[in-house]
C-alpha cells in the first residue's frame, strides 16, 4: 500500500470515529432521558434516578429461588381420599426464601428490641412486647414431663440455632415486618443516609423507624430527629436554585429500600421445597418427586450416608430418634437447622423438623380456574390513612392499635412510628374488573354458588331456619369481650349445627416436623391450624419477592 492510500485509510478512519463519537453524544448517555434529552442526576437538580442499578442484592439469611411452571398438589396416591390438594398447573414468579426456618436466636433478637424500644415496665407498652412472645407452654403434656423444654427451649444457648416454635401465624406476620424495617435501616445506614452509631442510642418509642412511613413521609421517620440522619458520602445530594438541599432521602427510585419480609404464600413453598431443578430436562420436569430430595425412600442411598435419615421426623410409635448410641435421625424433637442435607434450592429442612406456616388462608379447593399465576388465597387490601390536611396518619405512643384475640391474648397491630391502614374503598375499586372489595379472603368460595348444598334453586337459601347450617364454612365463633373493670369475658360458641372447623382465620401449615410420621413429609401436603394459635412443631421461615428480572444468570440463546 503506497503513502497515498496510507494517508486516505486514516482520514477514513478518523471520519468514522468522530461520526461515531457525535452519534453516542446525540443519541444520549445513560444520565440523559431518552424521553426529553434533559440530564439525569444532574447536579443542578432535576430528575434523580439510580442508573447504574444492576439487580436485587440478596437479603440477610436468603437464596434465591428462580420462579417457573410446576404441578402443585399431591401427585402421589390420596390414601386419605379427602381431596383437598388435588393437582394443578401453577407459574410461580421468581422470589426469595430463608435457607433455614427462622431460629430462636433470630426471634431472640426480636424481642430483645421490643423490650428496649418498648419497654414492659410501661403499662401503654406491655402488651407489645407479651404479643409477641412465643408460648412456651406448648411443650407440656398431660401424660408427659417436657419442663426442660418449656423452660429452656426458647432462651438457652443450647437451643439458640434451633427452630422458633410458639409463635403464632400473626406473631409470624409481626415478625417479618420488623425484620424488614431492620434490613432497610441497615441499608440506608450502610449507603450513608442514616447514622449507624445514632441507630443504637437514639431510637426510642417515640422515635423510630418504618419502610413505610421513611417512603411516604421521611421527614416524620425518627419523629424528625435530625441527629440519625447524616450526610455520608454516598448520598446524592443536590442544592435546589434556592439553596435547599434535595436527595436528602433514599426513595425507591434509589434501589437502596428492599423489597418487604413477609410468609411465603402455599404455593411458593411447595415450589421451594420440590426443589424441582436436578429434574428438569429441556422445558419438562422427569418423573414426579414425593420428598424435597430425589427418590422414593427417607434413606440416604449414597455410599458415605448409606441408610441415614433425610430428615428429622416420627418414625413409628414412640420412635422420635431411633435407638440411643446408633441414632435414626439425631434428634427427638427438633434438631438444629442444617443438620440434613439441602434440597436442590439449598434450603434446609423443607420437610421434617418444624412444619411452617405460609400465608394463605386456608381452603380445601385450589381455585386454579380462576388464576394459576402466584396462586394465594388471603388478600385483604388496605391504604394509608390520611389526615384532613392531606398528609399520612403516623400511629404514636398515645394511639396504639391492639387487638384481642379469640384465644384473649393481646396482641399490637401497628406500633408507633407506622402509616395507620384502613381498607380499600370505592375510590379504589369502583369500575374496576381485577377486585371490587378490601377483603378477599373469601372470594368465589362460602358462597351460595360455591356451597356444599346442591338446591336445584338457590333462592330457598335465603331463609328458613336451616339456612345458616346450609353454608359450606359454617364454623364455630367464640367471641372475647372486656367488662368495665378490663376482666374477660370469655363466650363460647355452644351451638351444635356447626359444620366445619374452617373459617377465614385459618391459615396453611406446610411440611412434616418431628412430631409427624413419613405420610406429611411429602411438600404436597397441606393442613391447617387458627392464626391466632400456636404448637410445638409449627415454626416458619421468611420469603421476599423478586424485583426485575426472572433469573440471575444472561439470558441464552433459545434453540
Amino acid at each position: 500500500m503506497d503513502m497515498k492510500n496510507i494517508v486516505t485509510v486514516k482520514g477514513l478512519l478518523i471520519i468514522t470515529l468522530a461520526l461515531s463519537a457525535i452519534s453516542c453524544k446525540n443519541s444520549g448517555s445513560k444520565n440523559s432521558s431518552k424521553a426529553t434529552g434533559w440530564e439525569i442526576n444532574s447536579k443542578d437538580g432535576g430528575f434523580q434516578y439510580n442508573t447504574q442499578y444492576k439487580e436485587q442484592e440478596t437479603a440477610p439469611g436468603l437464596v434465591f429461588i428462580e420462579g417457573g411452571t410446576y404441578t402443585k398438589g399431591r401427585v402421589q396416591d390420596d390414601v386419605m381420599h379427602d381431596w383437598n390438594n388435588t393437582p394443578s398447573q401453577q407459574h410461580v414468579q421468581s422470589f426469595y426464601m430463608d435457607e433455614t426456618e427462622v431460629t430462636n436466636i433470630m426471634y431472640l433478637e426480636y424481642l430483645d428490641y421490643l423490650k428496649r424500644i418498648f419497654p414492659p415496665a410501661q403499662d401503654g407498652f406491655r402488651a407489645i412486647y407479651n404479643g409477641a412472645l412465643p408460648d412456651t407452654l406448648v411443650w407440656r403434656n398431660r401424660l408427659g414431663y417436657n419442663e426442660v423444654m418449656t423452660d429452656n427451649y426458647l432462651r438457652h444457648p443450647a437451643y439458640a440455632e434451633y427452630p422458633v416454635v410458639g409463635v403464632s401465624w400473626i406473631q409470624a406476620v409481626e415478625f417479618a415486618k420488623w425484620r424488614t424495617d431492620r434490613v432497610n435501616e441497615h441499608n440506608l445506614a450502610k449507603s450513608g443516609y442514616l447514622d449507624k452509631k445514632a441507630l443504637r442510642t437514639d431510637v426510642t418509642a417515640d422515635s423510630n423507624f418504618s419502610t413505610d412511613t421513611y417512603i411516604n413521609a421521611p421527614s416524620q421517620t425518627y419523629s424528625g430527629n435530625e441527629e440519625i440522619k447524616t450526610t455520608g458520602k454516598n448520598r446524592n445530594v443536590r442544592t435546589d436554585a434556592d439553596g435547599n438541599e434535595t436527595n436528602i432521602y433514599a426513595t425507591r427510585e434509589t434501589g437502596i429500600l428492599s423489597p418487604q419480609y413477609r410468609l411465603p404464600t402455599e404455593t411458593e413453598w411447595e415450589y421451594a421445597a420440590l426443589g424441582l431443578s436436578e429434574l428438569r430436562e429441556y422445558n419438562v420436569y422427569r418423573g414426579r418427586k414425593k420428598y424435597p430430595w430425589d427418590g422414593q425412600y427417607t434413606r440416604s442411598g449414597k455410599r458415605r450416608t448409606l441408610g441415614d435419615q433425610m430428615a428429622n421426623f416420627k418414625q413409628g410409635k414412640g420412635d422420635y430418634g431411633g435407638i440411643a448410641g446408633w441414632s435414626d435421625d439425631n434428634a427427638d424433637i427438633t434438631a438444629k437447622v442444617k443438620s440434613y442435607a439441602p434440597n436442590d434450592y439449598g434450603l434446609y429442612d423443607m420437610a421434617g423438623n418444624v412444619a411452617e406456616w405460609v400465608a394463605d388462608v386456608y381452603r380445601p379447593i385450589v381455585d386454579d380456574e380462576f388464576n394459576d399465576f402466584n396462586y394465594y388465597r388471603g388478600n385483604v387490601y388496605t391504604k394509608n390513612a390520611i389526615n384532613e390536611d392531606g398528609t399520612v396518619k403516623i400511629v404514636t405512643t398515645d394511639n396504639i392499635v391492639y387487638d384481642t384475640l379469640s384465644n384473649g391474648r393481646v396482641v399490637a397491630r401497628n406500633l408507633p412510628g407506622d402509616i395507620l391502614q384502613v381498607p380499600v374503598d370505592e375510590d379504589e375499586t369502583y369500575l374496576r374488573s381485577n377486585f371490587d372489595s378490601s377483603d378477599n379472603r373469601d372470594f368465589r368460595d362460602g358462597d351460595r354458588r360455591s356451597s356444599r348444598y346442591f338446591a336445584e334453586n338457590f333462592d330457598d337459601m335465603e331463609g328458613g331456619e336451616d339456612a345458616n347450617t346450609r353454608k359450606m364454612y359454617h364454623s364455630p365463633s367464640n367471641t372475647i369481650s372486656r367488662d368495665s373493670a378490663g376482666n374477660i369475658i370469655r363466650e363460647y360458641d355452644k351451638s351444635n349445627d356447626k359444620t366445619s372447623l374452617i373459617s377465614d382465620e385459618v391459615r396453611v401449615y406446610k411440611g412434616g416436623s418431628w412430631k409427624d410420621r413419613e405420610f406429611w413429609l411429602d411438600p404436597a401436603q397441606r393442613r391447617y391450624f387458627p392464626q391466632d394459635m400456636a404448637t410445638d412443631y409449627i415454626g416458619f421461615r421468611c420469603a421476599m419477592s423478586r424485583v426485575g428480572s426472572k433469573t440471575k444468570s444472561k439470558a441464552k440463546t433459545r434453540h
